[in-house]
């Protein structure tokens, strides 16, 4: 099956100039979403993760499901604001402004096996910032996961850990 058939390009979102690669008409077509957490899966399941990280809140649609289908237990990498108890922060540069990361404290124990997943790798900074959240809190993370990849951004050369992408597109 070919997933780009099921994800839909959005010009000039968020912003003037952008095109936004749209997966919710991948989520609400049953084959096509099977077929992606299992491609997923099978992505995923060498990194042998005790935990998947999902990054707010497009990653979190992944990373639920799919680690219920490996096996493993499931974080929340969040916004600010958003997790109770103690927290743990980096902040990062985006394409167009600044934001932060957040990690409860106690979610991770150190040299846990982390695999980051998200829905696109563009520039590579919201991933960048979530790989370098779990080290800081003592995660091992080995590799990341997403279903878009924007190659000619070349987001994949920041990230420093095996990197998985279902589909790709040149810009």
């Amino acid at each position: 099956m070919d997933l780009k058939e099921h994800i839909r390009g959005i010009p000039d979102f968020p912003k003037p100039g952008i095109l936004f690669y749209d997966i919710s008409t991948l989520l609400r077509n049953a084959d096509a979403w099977q077929v992606a957490m299992g491609r997923l899966a099978h992505a995923v399941a060498p990194a042998q993760p005790d935990l998947l990280a999902g990054v707010e809140s497009r990653g979190f649609l992944m990373a639920a499901p799919l680690a219920s289908k490996l096996g493993c237990g499931f974080l929340m990498l969040r916004k600010p604001g958003k997790l109770p108890g103690r927290t743990v922060s980096v902040d990062y540069e985006l394409e167009y402004g600044q934001d932060s990361l957040h990690i409860q404290a106690d979610a991770i124990r150190p040299g846990q096996r982390v695999v980051v997943v998200d829905d696109l790798l563009a520039t590579g900074g919201t991933l960048a910032a979530a790989i370098q959240l779990l080290q800081k809190v003592g995660a091992n993370v080995t590799g990341a996961a997403v279903i878009i990849e924007i190659l000619s951004l070349k987001g994949r050369e920041k990230l420093g850990v095996p990197t998985s992408a279902l589909v790709s597109y040149e810009s």
